[in-house]
C-alpha cells in the first residue's frame, strides 16, 4: 500500500467511491461536515474522494440495457483509494452496491455498506419491524440488494408497482440528476401507497432521493429513513468521531 502524505496522523482516512452520481456525492460530503460534532476544522473527518462521474450507468447494466460493466471500474477505483492510503471505504450509491463483491475482492481495507447500515437503522427505528417500503432506482429494486438484506432479518422490502416505479425513476433521472425541480406531491403519493401496503418505514434507497429529502425536509417525519444520512453517520463513527444530532 502506498503511504499517505500524512502517514503520521492517527486519524483514519476515509476513501469515498464517488461520482455515482456527482450531486449525491457532494451531498454526502456535506453531511459528513454537518453531522460531525466539531468546533474547529481539525475536528472533522479526513477523507479522500474519487468523484468518477463517467463510470458506466449502474441501472442500465443491471437491467440489461447496456453491456458496459461498472464493476471492474469501481474495483479499480477502490484500489486507487486504497493505494492512496484510505483506511476504509464507503460508496454513497445504493445501486452500485450490486457490484460490492467486485470491490471487496479488489481491496484489503474494510468497506462500510450503505445497505447494511440502512437495514440496521430501520430495525432500530421500529422494534419488531415487519415491512419497509423501498424507493430507489429500478436497478436497485431489480437487483434485490435491499430485499435480500432485509430478508435476513425476516423483514419484507416492498417495492412500487411498475407505474409507480416509473414515477420514481422520473424523479431520480429527469428531475434530480437533471437539476430540475422535484414533483414532491407525486413522491409523497408513491410513498403513501407503500404505507397502504404495510410499510412501516420508507427507505430512501437512492442517493438522489437523499437530495429530495434535504430539499423538502422529509427527515423531520420519522416515516422516512435516508440511506445517505445513515451512511454519513456510520462513516463518522467509524472514523472515530461523534455524530452531531440535528
Amino acid at each position: 500500500m502506498t503511504s499517505r502524505p500524512d502517514q503520521d496522523s492517527a486519524q483514519p482516512l476515509v476513501g469515498v467511491l464517488g461520482g455515482v452520481g456527482p450531486l449525491a456525492t457532494a451531498y454526502f460530503l456535506q453531511l459528513l461536515v454537518e453531522l460531525t460534532e466539531a468546533e474547529r476544522d481539525q475536528d472533522h473527518v479526513d477523507a479522500v474522494v474519487l468523484n468518477h462521474a463517467t463510470i458506466p450507468d449502474r441501472t442500465d447494466f443491471i437491467l440489461g440495457r447496456s453491456d458496459a460493466d461498472p464493476g471492474p471500474v469501481l474495483a479499480r477505483d477502490a484500489q486507487r483509494l486504497e493505494r492512496f492510503g484510505a483506511d476504509f471505504l464507503v460508496m454513497p450509491c445504493n445501486t452500485a452496491h450490486y457490484f460490492t463483491q467486485q470491490v471487496l475482492d479488489a481491496i484489503r481495507v474494510p468497506f462500510v455498506s450503505i445497505i447494511d447500515t440502512t437495514v440496521d437503522a430501520a430495525r432500530e427505528r421500529v422494534p419488531g419491524l415487519r415491512a419497509v417500503g423501498l424507493l430507489a432506482t429500478a436497478g436497485t429494486a431489480a437487483s434485490g440488494v435491499y430485499q435480500d438484506a432485509f430478508a435476513r432479518h425476516d423483514v419484507d422490502a416492498l417495492v412500487p408497482d411498475e407505474a409507480d416505479q416509473a414515477l420514481v425513476s422520473q424523479i431520480i433521472y429527469a428531475q434530480v440528476k437533471a437539476g430540475r425541480p422535484v414533483d414532491i406531491e407525486t413522491f409523497r403519493a408513491v410513498a403513501g401507497r407503500l404505507v397502504d401496503r404495510g410499510a412501516q418505514v420508507i427507505v430512501l434507497g437512492c442517493t438522489e432521493l437523499s437530495v429530495v429529502a434535504v430539499d423538502h425536509d422529509l427527515l423531520a417525519d420519522p416515516l422516512y429513513l435516508d440511506s445517505t444520512d445513515q451512511l454519513a453517520r456510520a462513516t463518522i463513527r467509524r472514523a472515530g468521531h461523534r455524530v452531531r444530532e440535528r
